[in-house]
């Protein structure tokens, strides 16, 4: 048996993050929320930051609720960051 998921809703890339960007080489990967067929249960795969150069970084965006305000995951780091800590990061690394 084969799990099956249903895609209930594509996230998209943050525009301000975006804006950072715009001066580096990346590839962005949009996120999902999908449910397990059959169940009530939601998965949801991360928007993806993948930054080439100049520093090799990967952010990962995640959909979530008003209780957490940090939303980007930096794998390199293995930290959670909020949009004014990720601007700060690239104002540090040029």
């Amino acid at each position: 048996m084969l799990l099956e998921f249903k895609v209930k809703e594509e996230l998209k890339p943050n525009k301000e993050i975006l804006e950072i960007l715009k001066q580096r080489e990346y590839k962005v990967i949009d996120g999902a929320v999908k449910v397990l067929l059959k169940t009530n249960l939601e998965v949801i795969t991360p928007t993806q930051y993948i930054i080439t150069y100049p520093t090799p970084l990967t952010i990962l965006e995640y959909k979530v609720n008003e209780i957490s305000s940090k939303p980007f995951y930096i794998k390199e780091h293995n930290q959670k960051y909020n949009l004014k800590e990720i601007k700060q990061i690239f104002k540090k690394i040029g």
